[in-house]
């Protein structure tokens, strides 16, 4: 078999094909405040490096759904409920997973709005105080399947005193609400 004169040329498109094809190189899942968050389809890493597939929720060992959506999530760890929240009137429910919150380490948390607007609301949270320092910030990935955000935060090292889940509301009509929820930590 006799290859053309270019093969390095026909090894860069097929090299560019498959880039394409495969999602681009992958994504993140976790966001800071300058990185808009979208993780490609079908895989995500998460801020401690791990990747791995998209999935559905799998919410306090119940079913999983079927999801074929990007941003669906099977999580295979419990999702733990938390105390339901007001934030500006609106009754927020909570849930954390990843186990309990660690220094230096990746934890997920599901906001479920009171309201339903098909994911034109953005939702952030950090692990930490209200002002943000040393924390990492998460951009909520809209759930359609279960109507609810999933964010990942990276909590910092070390842990504040006082340390607590943050969450930011922006409304479509751009108004910005704020709230705070008790985080489960290692006793």
């Amino acid at each position: 078999m006799t290859l053309p004169r270019n093969t390095s040329g026909f090894a860069c498109l097929l090299a560019a094909i498959l880039w394409i094809a495969t999602g681009c190189g992958g994504g993140t899942e976790s966001d800071d405040s300058t990185a808009d968050g979208s993780a490609s389809a079908g895989t995500h890493t998460h801020a401690d490096g791990t990747t791995h597939a998209d999935h559905d929720h799998d919410d306090a060992g119940g079913a999983a759904d079927e999801g074929s959506r990007d941003g669906d999530h099977d999580h295979a760890h419990e999702e733990v409920p938390l105390e339901t929240i007001t934030i500006a009137g609106m009754e927020i429910e909570l849930a954390q997973g990843h186990g309990a919150v660690e220094a230096g380490k990746e934890s997920h948390l599901v906001v479920k709005l009171p309201y339903s607007d098909q994911g034109e609301t953005i939702v952030r949270a950090w692990l930490g105080t209200e002002d943000r320092t040393a924390s990492y910030v998460g951009k909520g990935e809209y759930a359609a399947s279960h109507d609810d955000y999933d964010i990942h935060a990276t909590a910092p090292d070390p842990l504040p005193d006082g340390v607590k889940w943050w969450i930011e509301i922006v409304k479509p009509d751009a108004t910005k609400h704020v709230g705070s929820a008790k985080p489960i930590l290692d006793s």
